[in-house]
Formats: C-alpha cells, structure tokens, sequence
C-alpha cells in the first residue's frame, strides 16, 4: 500500500538530513527522472531526510515552476518508496509573493516541512521587517499543523535572522515556527540559541559541531557534507542517542569540513559524489562552475580517505 503525496502523519523532524544536490541534466535543467535515485542513495546511507533546493541544492537558482516540479518528483518517490524519509523543501525568495507560492506548493505536495532564507536582496533591514515578512509568510502559506524553520546563513544570504526575531516569531507562532537551520559555523552562536531557545528546533548546518550541538539540545544536523558522509553524521548521532563516544566519527568529520573548505559546495559533493560512488557527473548553473581537476581530485582523494 503506498500513501497520496498529501497522506501521511507528521513525522519528528529529528536526525540528520543531507542538504541534497540537485541533479541537472547537460542544458542544466532538473534531472527529475534522476531524483528518486539520489534520494534512494541518501536515505540507504542513514539519513534520516533531506532538504531539497536548499544552498547545496543551488535552490535560488531555479525558477517557482522548477521548483515545484523537483519537490513534486521528490514527494512522489517518499510516498512511494519510503513513507518513513523525511523531506525538507527550501522555499525562500527574496519576493514574499514567490516565497508564498514556493511555501503553499510544498505542504499541498507533503512536504514535513519547509527551510526558509530571509529575503536577501536589501541589505541591513531590521529584526521588525524580518518579522513582518515572515508574520505574512506564515499567514498566507503555512498551515496550521505545517512546520516553518528560518534559515540563518548570513556568510551566504548577507542578512541574518538576529535571536530578537526568532524569539518574536516563536511566541506569536509557537507551532509553526518550528525552528531554525544555523548556517553560520559558529558554535559560540549555535550554543547561544540553544540558551535562549530552549525546546527550539535549532539544526546545525555544519558538521564540525555535531557533538556539540547535539549535548546542547539542537535538534540535528543539516548538511552539505551528508551527501557523501551520511554514515559518519549517522554515527555521531546513534552514539550521542546511546550515550556513547562520538570522537572517532565526529573527528573524521571535523577533517571532512577541512577538506572542502573553500570550495563550491554544489560542484565539490557532485564531483564526490560521481567519483565515489560512480553516480552521473551532474552539471552545476551557472554563475557556478565545476571544480577544476587538480581540486577535485585533491578532494574526491581526501574524502575517500576519511570514508574507507
């Protein structure tokens, strides 16, 4: 028995979830037919979901109508192989009219959830217009049972969600505004939600902090990294639900973080990905750009390494 893209119980968004790619046929439009593979790999390696179009998954990269149609492919897959897999879609935009539509799109389709950009184009806004554009937000696409979380990575959007924000919309919207994805790498500022948070769907977006976040109450992880290290943030976190050690797991991870710092996330997990796991060699959108050879293979040869 499979279940409708809409049917289905709401699932703890808990674990550890792979920031997916988003497979690209050669004239660089989404290799939909590609999906469900990509999404069957992930969850056999341990995630627990994934986020589709979120950063990794060049998500601001694609039109409304793209959009809908890799979360319509991807929540098609869930319903029909793996009714337990969680899935994540990215729906901001800097317009609140696209961000609605993108919004009202995944929880129609089923999405467990959604990871929202604040709108990134005006720079220096207050924490009261973040508030007010996701008050409207809220109100005009996320129902009642959905499941809304911020998405903070300043370093990229060059706006970021201030803890005064998060804390307003939390207590105006204490279901709905479930939580936040922290993509900052900054244990220091993770920790400090955690604080003022507490009982917050906090996700860290770095693997290098896993442990501690975890010790700290976060809620998961996130990340790029997961596409090809699944099986070490699923260690990580088996070990810290058990009460046992994380240091050998959440090491290699921390060394991971080491290997593709600096470089493209999209084009370095497309590039592992294919050269690891023999998966295509999906194009990345321009104004990205594939790695060149030496960088690859300095960094399919570091993963490996970390992964044997």
């Amino acid at each position: 028995m499979t279940t409708s893209l809409t049917d289905h119980p709401q699932r703890d968004l808990r674990g550890v979830y792979a920031a997916a790619v988003t497979p690209l046929t050669a004239d660089l439009a989404p290799d939909l037919a590609a999906l469900p593979a990509l999404l069957d790999f992930l969850a056999s390696r341990g995630c627990h979901g994934v986020l589709l179009l979120g950063t990794t998954g060049e998500g601001t990269s694609f039109s409304v109508a793209e959009h809908i149609a890799v979360l319509r492919e991807g929540l098609r897959y869930r319903a029909t192989a793996r009714p337990e897999f969680r899935v994540l879609a990215g729906t901001g935009a800097a317009s609140l009219s696209d961000a609605a539509a993108l919004t009202r799109a995944a929880f129609d389709l089923g999405a467990d959830g959604v990871v929202v950009l604040p709108p990134f184009y005006y720079k220096n806004v207050s924490a009261a217009g973040l508030v007010t554009y996701f008050d409207a937000l809220i109100r005009a696409a996320v129902p009642a049972d959905g499941r809304l979380l911020g998405y903070h990575i300043p370093q990229m959007s060059g706006v970021a969600l201030p803890a005064a924000a998060l804390a307003a919309l939390r207590a105006r919207y204490p279901r709905q505004f479930y939580g936040l994805k922290d993509s900052q790498d900054d244990l220091a500022h993770t920790l400090g939600l955690l604080g003022e948070l507490p009982g917050f769907g906090v996700f860290a977006g770095s693997d290098s902090i896993m442990t501690d976040t975890l010790a700290a109450g976060s809620h998961g992880t996130i990340t790029a990294l997961a596409n090809v290290t699944a099986p070490l943030n699923r260690a990580v976190w088996d070990a810290h639900q058990a009460g046992s050690s994380t240091a050998v797991a959440q090491a290699k991870l921390v060394r991971a973080r080491q290997v593709v710092k600096g470089l493209s996330g999209p084009a370095v997990m497309k590039a592992a990905l294919a050269d690891l796991f023999g998966l295509p060699l999906w194009p990345v959108r321009p104004p990205l750009e594939p790695l060149d050879d030496t960088r690859r293979m300095a960094a399919v040869a570091g993963l490996a390494e970390l992964l044997a």
